[in-house]
C-alpha cells in the first residue's frame, strides 16, 4: 500500500488492488444484483433524495443510523462476502457491513462528510473499494480546511482511512461537469 502523508490522518491507497478483470466483473455482477434504492437523508432539518443510490448490506445486528434514518442491513451477497473475507485476512481488521453507492453519472455524487457515527467507535477503520469510473476524491482538514488533498480513485481501488482520520478530516466525491459512467463505491465498516 502507498501511504498518503497527511497531519492527523492514518491513510493509505492501493490502486489495482482487484486486478482489472476482476474489477470490472464485479461491477457488472453488483450494479445487476445489489438491492440499489434512493436513501432520504436530512439536512439541515429537512429531507432530501441522497443524491445516488445506494443499499446497506452486512450482518442481521449490523443496524446503522445515518442523518436521522435507521438502516436494517441487506443479507450479504457471495461476491461480498468473499471479498469482506480477503479485507479482514489482509487488514487485520473486522468488518460487518458495507455501504455500496451507486453514482450513476457525474451528477451523483456525495458532500462534505465524515464517518464519525457514535456507532462507528472513536477511530473506525473504513476501506474503500473503488469500481467503474475513475472519480476524484476529496479531503479537508477540520481545523484548517485550506488544507486538502485529491486523488482519483480508480477501478479496483483500495483506499483505506484508520486512526483519526474521521475525527479530523471530511471527505467528498465531488460533481463533476465532464462526461463520466457509472461508478460503484464499496465502503466497509464494524459498527455496533
Amino acid at each position: 500500500m502507498a501511504r498518503i502523508e497527511l497531519p492527523d490522518a492514518d491513510l493509505d491507497y492501493r490502486p489495482g488492488w482487484l486486478g482489472v478483470a476482476a474489477a470490472a466483473r464485479l461491477f457488472a455482477t453488483l450494479r445487476d444484483a445489489v438491492p440499489w434504492e434512493v436513501h432520504r437523508i436530512r439536512l439541515f432539518g429537512r429531507e432530501h433524495a441522497s443524491p445516488r443510490l445506494s443499499c446497506w448490506i452486512g450482518d442481521p445486528a449490523a443496524v446503522y443510523r445515518y442523518s436521522g434514518t435507521r438502516f436494517a442491513p441487506h443479507p450479504w451477497l457471495p461476491d461480498l462476502a468473499a471479498l469482506r473475507e480477503r479485507l479482514c485476512a489482509e487488514l487485520g481488521a473486522p468488518f460487518n457491513s458495507v455501504l455500496a453507492n451507486l453514482y450513476r453519472d457525474g451528477r451523483d455524487a456525495m458532500g462534505w462528510h465524515s464517518d464519525d457515527e457514535p456507532e462507528l467507535g472513536p477511530a473506525p477503520v473504513i476501506v474503500s473499494v473503488s469500481l467503474g469510473t475513475p472519480r476524484r476524491f476529496v479531503l479537508k482538514h477540520r481545523r484548517d480546511p485550506a488544507l486538502r488533498y485529491a486523488l482519483v480513485l480508480e477501478p479496483g481501488s483500495l483506499l483505506v482511512m484508520a486512526g483519526a482520520t474521521q475525527r479530523h478530516w471530511k471527505h467528498a466525491l465531488p460533481r463533476t461537469a465532464k462526461p463520466v459512467g457509472a461508478r460503484i463505491n464499496l465502503t466497509f465498516r464494524q459498527v455496533g
